[in-house]
């Protein structure tokens, strides 16, 4: 394989040759009462027996190789009905395997006043301003601590770039768009708790691969290196490929493995999550249950599969997990490594500012 680059293997099927896988909604919320940072986690939910729901499959797959993960099989329940630091909605996760930590994103709640702030805002202009509180949970969804990110995003999207001996970085969106709340570029760091990190810190890596772009959404396959970019230009979403080693000093710009535009999505409902494993990309799309989408019907969430070599839709199924789950919206996906390649969908659940979130793995 000497002298043979990313680039090349990508032609001939990359992480297969590379010896195997690698690894929103827009709405705001009313203002809540919630408490503010610096309490203690809140108490484990009791363990609720596992929920195995059978998606309805749209198109049949075929079996590629290189980190594809098969949805057609039932989903089993990680956890459920779990509580992150504020009561705003779940945005996105990612794992930290290798330490064994769940890394998850929200917009910070109303009313809560961060270090270094003279006065509160409420989520609708947090919202606007960018500003997450980036959660850190256990593998079994117990809350440790957290972080603040002021001016970054959404949170559609986080990805664990995992680091033997050193700690991981953490890629999202950076650079908010006021008029939109989405990143225009994106970023990495380590995590720091209780840090209020701002988005023209001087120790943030910041990137713009595609400028003059906005909701900018990455997410990180550790195994084979490789960054996938989420963009919107022009109206159009796209998705590009990279390696994550061409992502070197600050202001590098990389030049995509492929770029491909996104499959269009079903009407009515929202894009939800992304993922990465090898060559293919997965996405999440769904609504809440709610007029048009009743709780009869099971709803409305579906998983895709993506060839980022053709842009080619592979799969595309309805989940079911979770489906008793009220009010129950999609939110965030990641992959799983651990106990076979398993992708993960995140649902929420429960009142306006009380929200709670739940994660079903998908395939193997």
């Amino acid at each position: 394989m000497t002298g043979i680059g990313r680039r090349e293997l990508l032609r001939f099927g990359g992480a297969a040759i590379l010896g195997g896988p690698a690894l929103l909604t827009d709405r705001a919320e009313a203002a809540p009462r919630p408490p503010g940072p610096g309490r203690e986690p809140v108490p484990m939910v009791k363990p609720v027996p596992a929920e195995v729901g059978m998606p309805d499959i749209d198109l049949p797959a075929a079996a590629p190789s290189g980190g594809y993960i098969d949805l057609s099989g039932p989903a089993t329940s990680l956890f459920q009905k779990k509580r992150l630091t504020h009561g705003s909605v779940l945005q996105s996760f990612a794992f930290d395997e290798d330490n064994g930590y769940v890394y998850a994103l929200q917009v910070v709640q109303g009313g809560v006043r961060l270090k270094g702030e003279t006065r509160t805002y409420t989520h609708s202009q947090r919202v606007a301003r960018g500003d997450l509180t980036l959660n850190r949970l256990t593998m079994s969804g117990r809350l440790k601590d957290r972080m603040f990110l002021k001016g970054f995003g959404h949170g559609g999207s986080l990805g664990v770039q995992e680091r033997p001996g050193r700690a991981p970085l953490l890629w999202t969106e950076w650079d908010v768009n006021p008029t939109s709340g989405y990143g225009r570029g994106i970023a990495c760091f380590t995590y720091a708790p209780n840090r209020v990190l701002r988005a023209g810190d001087r120790s943030l890596a910041t990137f713009r691969p595609q400028p003059g772009t906005t909701k900018n959404q990455p997410a990180i396959d550790t195994v084979t290196g490789r960054l996938l970019l989420r963009y919107r230009r022009r109206g159009v979403y796209r998705y590009a490929l990279y390696d994550l080693d061409d992502f070197g000093p600050r202001g590098a710009k990389p030049e995509p493995l492929t770029d491909v535009a996104q499959p269009p999505l079903r009407k009515g409902v929202f894009y939800q999550g992304l993922a990465l494993s090898g060559d293919y990309a997965y996405q999440l799309t769904g609504s809440p249950y709610g007029r048009g989408n009743p709780a009869s019907g099971l709803g409305n969430a579906r998983l895709a599969s993506i060839d980022l070599r053709t842009g080619t839709v592979l799969q595309e199924v309805r989940t079911t997990a979770g489906r008793n789950l009220s009010p129950r919206e999609p939110e965030g996906l990641a992959v799983l490594r651990r106990g076979g390649d398993r992708l993960v969908a995140g649902f929420t659940s429960g009142k306006v500012n009380r929200r709670r979130f739940s994660l079903y793995a998908h395939g193997n």
